[in-house]
């Protein structure tokens, strides 16, 4: 993949602080990305071209076009002039469901709608998560904590974001970027089934405002819990609770809200200073 284009650039601007001055900053690039399947284009999205295998696997599973990565028996990654291609074959059974889930999509990064050619689709009942996971408000604060520092991309052009999956029986986190939220999360898809995790034992993390699309992807999943730094839309809190999910959000360093699906999460009273404690070393060291 080394003829793939970085994900980042160096860029010159001229910064006004206190008077004009030159400056270089490091910044997200995002490229056109195409989903084909069997030779067709299904989507056109821009993303950023990193993880695109993640992504082309979690794409198809989310669109509903393949039940398991499985189902993909080739998936090639071709950059060319004017974007990248990502080119998967399919199982026979697959391809039955790809011509009833076709659709095309062309549109900038942020909505993860776009294309739709009904209204019933953009609604289409969630899948239920019945998954029976619980999680202490100190797991959730130190995962909130934790998420920045696996944040490579952002860390350096402070201009993406990042979707996780933590797994709290182990304490493992599998993060993965993109300037386009919805494309984040379609990648952790991606990588969580490719590597085999139980998405039932997970908990996704995102850095993103929370819409309906974000829940339906979720569910297809299957991660009983959702956690986000910011607020999510009433339209996915009603969503989330019709899916069986627990939706968390605005989680920040003073403690977070949960709106639906609460008894998954224990000593909740205790959710700020938990917080609070996890982030004492971040603070003490400036």
């Amino acid at each position: 993949m080394s003829d793939l284009p970085s994900a980042k650039a160096r860029m010159s601007a001229t910064a006004w602080r206190e008077g004009p001055s030159k400056i270089e900053r490091v910044l997200p690039e995002e490229v056109a990305v195409a989903i084909t399947y069997e030779k067709a284009t299904f989507a056109v999205m821009m993303a950023s071209p990193l993880d695109l295998h993640d992504f082309a696997v979690g794409f198809s599973i989310s669109e509903g076009i393949v039940a398991d990565p499985a189902d993909i028996t080739e998936c090639e990654i071709v950059p060319l002039s004017a974007g990248i291609e990502c080119r998967m074959s399919l199982a026979p059974g697959a391809r039955d469901a790809l011509d009833r889930r076709r659709r095309h999509i062309a549109g900038p990064v942020g909505c993860g709608l776009c294309g739709l050619d009904s209204l019933e689709e953009a609604v289409r009942p969630v899948r239920r998560v019945t998954a029976d996971l619980t999680v202490t408000t100190k797991q959730i604060a130190e995962a909130i904590v934790r998420l920045p520092a696996l944040q490579k991309l952002n860390q350096e052009t402070r201009g993406v974001h990042a979707a996780a999956c933590f797994q709290p029986s182990t304490g493992r986190m599998l993060v993965r970027e993109d300037v386009g939220r919805h494309n984040a999360l379609d990648k952790l898809i991606g990588a969580v089934l490719t590597d085999h995790l139980d998405p039932s034992a997970g908990v996704v993390l995102l850095t993103s405002r929370v819409s309906i699309d974000l829940i339906q992807k979720t569910a297809v999943l299957g991660c009983p819990i959702l956690v986000a730094v910011s607020v999510p839309t009433a339209r996915a809190v009603r969503e989330a609770e019709a899916a069986g999910i627990t939706l968390i959000a605005i989680a920040r360093n003073d403690g977070f809200e949960v709106f639906t699906h609460p008894e998954r999460i224990t000593d909740a009273s205790s959710a700020a200073n938990a917080l609070k404690a996890a982030c004492a070393p971040c603070r003490s060291t400036g």
